[in-house]
């Protein structure tokens, strides 16, 4: 018996040696071989395929503002084409060059590819006889297609198409590698392979609907590289009636973004409805259905409608992660209907909903700006353009709405600096034109309103005080009545709170109040100090030495405050067209300007802002006192002539070009050059308007390739010499900087 046992247990072995051969065509090695590839390693490629694909679902986000890419997935476009190869023709990768990049799903996943490969092909007289190879084939090539190595990936798919040309999967392969050589943007070939195929199909009828989908999928995105959009449309309707999928939905969405983009509305509201009306849309495409509809409104159509059909979906709970969106377009169809208080609010709401993007958040600031920006509220709309600038990534900064954003935000930053100085100058000069009773009035009634806010302050403090002594007397609050104070855990937080607001954030010591003290610390010191401070802001001699009193000082804070004023009408006037609040400006400057240069050009802007706002009168009093008192000027010259062309021009115009051709070579680093040049124009620019303009240019090229002294020499120069034009000023602010 035992030696029957053992008999049948050699035999049993051969035969499993036998059938390891991938050398022998007979059932037992096919089907053991078979078995082998399909229920073992190409399981488990596919399970870790399969992982990867969900992680790219779960880290994938839509950007709805844009038109959704076919494919849902992002390549980085630097390593398009990466190729990767070990041993030359086997198609497989040096293991040696990736033992310190971490692995992938997908890297997995064509290891296991690999090994099936090796291991249980069985390649006999030119036949594959193992008929899983093919699909281990296309694993491989599908995985290497998702670590965007496409060249290795097509070769491949190159494979299977050569060797298993009748295989069920020969379909299914030859949209891979279309796709691979999309990606490669090789879309010529691409699109011929796909018609082919597609063609095919209509004599022989062999694509699934799946199939069919997924080739003309591939086409669009082929000819959307090409730009041919009306084939891109033509191929998507082709693609959404073959199969009840989610690309099919995608693919519907995406037809719907395009009709909107050529500006096609009824096509595009048609798509957007018929997704929007089915209850299998997937949510995310659903839930932006409704939003596209909002993008494509006609101009007279009535909105209400679609506020109910938001605010119901406000309220499902099911739509919490969309509410930044919903809240956002609540409020631009409000905008629409002029409601412009609500779209704020539904605006604001949008910033706060708990789950939020940046990029989204970037379209609320604007329009909050954009509001208050037509208000004429410019500090308030800057504040929000600023908003959208910080919330602002890298990847979309180069955008032409976010360069339109910076453009104005520049102006309004200016705007808010000059506005600043009109504000605090004029104060300042108001108060030196005071008599010392009015001085001393207007500062005891200031200490008075102090004293008032810090008595509120205090109330409040001692409200928020007793209602912890309250709770530490056994009040019911919180179920603790009749316990011990330090056993309520929300009287011990009030009590920690009033005790930080009155004292501070004291260490635990002895004598932790400073007044109780018996050796005054350096900490007792400074809060004396910090007391005699506090005291000095109800005194009023404090405020009143602080008012200037040199003549040379006040001076300069009313030229500074006339030089903000005549750039805030500038700024009114050229930039934000606001024509009411550039006449302010000026009219202002006029009754406060001392400069007699000035008043032409401040009259001249005048003359041309009642022209633009049909102000006849006021007009025609500028233009006379133009062509009267300054009948030689420039301005009267473009008045009596607004055709011709100014005498001065050329000339203006040739000393500007050579400034330009220095300004090149200094923003090359030829700056000996340029330093050689400004000196040989010598005469040419005495008397030009951009002389200093070359004398901080100069100093500017001598900073560059000569010593520290020699820079600030030729900065002090141009500081003195043009101590009145910003070129000085500029040269003045650098050498503080150098100091």
């Amino acid at each position: 018996m035992k030696k029957l046992y053992k008999v049948l247990t050699l035999i049993i072995c051969a035969i499993v040696i036998y059938s390891c051969s991938t050398k022998k065509d007979t059932v037992i090695n096919r089907n053991f071989h078979v078995l082998n590839t399909k229920y073992n390693v190409l399981f488990n490629g596919e399970q870790a395929f399969e992982k990867g694909i969900k992680n790219i679902e779960d880290n994938y986000t839509d950007n709805f503002w844009k038109r959704l890419p076919l494919e849902p997935i992002k390549f980085d476009e630097r390593n398009i084409g990466e190729l990767r190869l070990g041993t030359p023709g086997n198609g497989f990768d040096n293991k040696e060059d990736q033992k310190n990049k971490p692995a992938t799903p997908f890297d997995r996943a064509e290891e296991k590819a690999v090994k099936a490969i090796q291991k249980h092909s069985m390649n006999i007289g030119g036949y594959e006889k193992n008929r899983q190879i093919d699909d281990a084939y296309l694993l491989l090539g599908k995985s290497r297609y998702y670590t965007q190595r496409f060249i290795p990936a097509i070769e491949a798919f190159n494979y299977i198409i050569a060797n298993y040309p009748k295989a069920d999967l020969i379909y299914d392969t030859k949209v891979w590698r279309a796709k691979a050589n999309v990606r490669l943007e090789n879309e010529k070939l691409a699109i011929e392979t796909l018609k082919l195929l597609v063609d095919l199909d209509k004599n022989e009828e062999d694509l699934s609907g799946v199939q069919l989908q997924s080739a003309h999928t591939a086409l669009a995105m082929a000819y959307e590289k090409t730009d041919t959009i009306q084939k891109v449309i033509d191929n998507l309707k082709k693609s959404v009636g073959l199969a009840n999928n989610e690309q099919s939905y995608r693919n519907k969405f995406v037809l719907g973004q395009i009709y909107s983009e050529l500006n096609r509305k009824d096509s595009s509201r048609t798509i957007f409805k018929l997704l929007a009306g089915n209850k299998k849309t997937p949510r995310k495409y659903r839930i932006h259905a409704y939003i596209e509809l909002v993008k494509n409104l006609e101009k007279d159509s009535s909105n209400l409608g679609l506020i109910g059909k938001f605010k119901k979906l406000i309220r499902n709970s099911d739509n919490r992660k969309y509410h930044n969106e919903l809240y956002y377009h609540l409020g631009v169809l409000e905008e629409k209907r002029d409601s412009i208080e609500t779209a704020t609010d539904y605006y604001i709401k949008s910033l706060e909903a708990k789950k939020n993007n940046n990029y989204q958040k970037t379209y609320a600031y604007e329009r909050l700006g954009n509001i208050y920006f037509d208000k004429q509220e410019y500090l308030l709309a800057g504040s929000f353009y600023d908003s959208v600038l910080q919330a602002t990534s890298e990847e979309f900064e180069n955008e032409k709405r976010i360069r339109r954003i910076k453009r104005k935000q520049k102006g309004l930053n200016k705007l808010r600096s000059f506005e600043e100085v009109v504000k605090t100058n004029d104060s300042i000069l108001k108060l030196t034109k005071m008599s010392s009773e009015e001085q001393t009035a207007f500062f005891e009634q200031y200490i008075e309103k102090l004293k008032e806010d810090e008595e509120k302050k205090r109330q409040r403090l001692a409200n928020s005080q007793n209602f912890g002594n309250q709770l530490a007397s056994g009040s019911s609050f919180g179920g603790n009545k009749g316990k011990w104070y330090f056993y309520n855990s929300q009287s011990k937080g009030f009590g920690k709170v009033s005790f930080t607001k009155v004292w501070g954030d004291r260490p635990l010591e002895d004598n932790w109040r400073w007044s109780d003290k018996t050796a005054p610390s350096e900490e007792s010191e400074e809060n004396e100090e910090t007391k005699k401070q506090d005291n000095s802001r109800y005194e009023v001699a404090t405020y009143v030495k602080t008012i200037p009193t040199n003549k040379e000082e006040i001076k300069a804070l009313a030229k500074d405050r006339n030089e903000a004023l005549y750039q805030l009408g500038l700024i009114y006037k050229e930039q934000f067209k606001n024509p009411d609040l550039a006449i302010e400006k000026f009219e202002y400057l006029l009754t406060v300007n001392e400069k007699p240069e000035l008043k032409l050009p401040i009259n001249y802007h005048l003359y041309q802002l009642y022209e633009r706002i049909s102000e006849k009168e006021k007009s025609e009093e500028k233009k006379n006192l133009i062509l009267t008192k300054y009948a030689d000027s420039k301005f009267a010259q473009i008045i009596r002539e607004p055709n011709t062309k100014l005498s001065t021009d050329d000339e203006v115009s040739e000393i500007d070009k050579k400034y330009k051709n220095i300004y090149s070579m200094y923003k090359f680093n030829m700056n000996e050059e340029a330093v050689n040049q400004i000196d040989n124009l010598g005469s040419e620019i005495e008397n030009s308007e951009l002389i200093a303009k070359f004398a901080l240019l100069r100093a500017l090229c001598i900073g560059r390739y000569k010593s520290k002294e020699e820079y600030k020499k030729a900065l002090e120069f141009v500081a003195f010499k043009y101590a009145n034009q910003i070129e000085g000023q500029k040269a003045n602010e650098i050498i503080q900087l150098l100091k």
